[in-house]
């Protein structure tokens, strides 16, 4: 295949997963857009929770992207009982895994505290987590079943099933917070409450489309009946995927403790920054799960020259994506900042002075971030994740965060230097995850090690 049919192939698998993580995006910021006008006391306290409960989510949701690259592998060669096999089992690993965080979540008030956090803001943390802990069951059954469909190139539906999930968040919020419609005025909690409803929307919708559509796998039937084996399997490989997510959330989830630390408007403006950097990411995210699902076809057929020509043309697409959200972030601050807090709020202008120094940051790392996770998407395409945890913890936990500790406290560049050091953990990670595929896993498969990508794709 050419460049040209590899970018329209990856751009046919990618988009629609694309609009599916900004509509799963657009609901994280509708959240924080409606409470930003409910108030910036409740802002920070919902930008310290769904932290911490996104460290809990994406590290159990290791099991449903370990599910993608074994579907794909699987449907290269017909086998459906395998890919019954795998998707059941992630769904079970999956419910194991929310009942050993749930109580975590609903006792998080003495883990915030002991990390620095202010008490009220400890206090209205953990109420939110309390009521949107319930929603993470439904959660990590969509990111099976959606990895699942993506493993299969249904792609669209996962689209159009967020989509509805966002919309469904929207209502909820807009009803649930400010007491519109005749609800009840629930503030905080009323935006928790949004986040369960969206979550069990989503989870019923691509049940019905898997029953309706692929009835052939028949993933619900005897869904009781354990599968060891394969349970065996799906762990191997999603654990080491959790961790890797881990490392990364809980390095971003850190550095929200330590904006708490310098107080609620750092605290608020950088939930707000990360919000409109994180609208970016997901384009990324949702290349990059493209070029699992064509590396994993690829790797299936010892394919390594179509392999390298299609990273090639991720990694370009990715690029392209930096050069824009660049120009965004650095021309239009004002405007990205400002739909988020209530014009009349008193903190409002330091706080957009603050996130505009913020973004200034997220145009350096995003291009580290995007570098990353491609790399990351194909080396998982490849079922390569033991080493990738190794690398991502070792650059989050021993370059990331240190340095973020030392450029904001140390050095007291204060919320540009916790920024700084995101931008030299993320940085690390994506030179040594590149160095990976491209210099070792590569030259592996054609059995040339060491031998340039360019000349591998020729």
């Amino acid at each position: 295949m050419t460049r040209a049919a590899h970018a329209r192939a990856i751009l046919a698998l990618g988009l629609p997963l694309i609009g599916g993580h900004l509509a799963q995006f657009a609901i994280g910021l509708t959240d924080t857009v409606m409470m930003g006008w409910y108030g910036v006391p409740e802002l920070a306290a919902m930008t310290l929770a769904t932290s911490l409960y996104h460290v809990f989510l994406l590290f159990g949701a290791g099991f449903g992207w370990a599910v993608m690259p074994m579907v794909a592998g699987f449907a290269t060669t017909g086998d459906d009982q395998q890919i019954r096999r795998a998707t059941r089992m992630g769904l079970w690993l999956s419910a194991i895994f929310f009942f050993a965080v749930m109580p975590l979540m609903w006792a998080s008030a003495p883990i915030l505290r002991a990390i620095g956090q202010e008490e009220q803001v400890a206090l209205d943390a953990q109420t939110y987590l309390r009521i949107a802990g319930w929603g993470m069951l439904p959660a990590l059954g969509v990111m099976v079943l959606r990895n699942y469909l993506a493993g299969l190139e249904h792609t669209r539906i996962v689209f159009w099933i967020t989509v509805a999930a966002a919309i469904a968040n929207a209502l909820a919020n807009y009803a649930l917070i400010f007491g519109n419609w005749g609800a009840p005025e629930m503030g905080l909690r009323g935006a928790a409450w949004a986040s369960v409803v969206s979550h069990s929307v989503s989870l019923v919708l691509v049940i019905a489309y898997a029953l309706r559509r692929l009835p052939e796998h028949a993933l619900f039937q005897r869904l009781w009946r354990p599968d060891w084996e394969m349970f065996a399997s799906v762990a191997r490989l999603g654990i080491p995927i959790g961790l890797t997510t881990l490392a990364e959330v809980a390095l971003f989830a850190m550095s929200a403790v330590m904006m708490g630390w310098l107080g609620t408007i750092p605290l608020a403006a950088h939930g707000i920054a990360l919000q409109i950097a994180t609208a970016t990411f997901m384009v990324h995210l949702g290349l990059a799960n493209a070029a699992t699902v064509r590396a994993s076809t690829a790797y299936g057929r010892r394919d390594a020259q179509h392999l390298a020509r299609g990273a090639q043309v991720a990694v370009m697409l990715s690029l392209g994506m930096v050069a824009l959200a660049t120009v965004l972030f650095v021309t239009l601050p004002d405007l990205l900042l400002g739909a988020f807090v209530d014009p009349t709020d008193p903190a409002r202008d330091a706080i957009i002075a603050l996130g505009t120094l913020l973004l200034i940051f997220a145009a350096l790392f995003q291009l580290v971030d995007a570098m990353q996770v491609v790399n990351l998407g194909l080396l998982r395409g490849l079922q390569d994740t033991s080493v990738p945890m190794v690398i991502a913890s070792l650059a989050y936990w021993g370059v990331g965060l240190p340095c973020a500790y030392v450029f904001g406290f140390v050095l007291d560049f204060g919320a540009g230097g916790i920024w700084s050091g995101l931008v030299s953990g993320l940085g690390v990670a994506a030179v040594l995850l590149a160095w990976r595929f491209w210099r070792i896993k590569l030259p592996e498969l054609t059995g040339q090690r060491g031998l340039a990508p360019g000349r591998i794709a020729h």
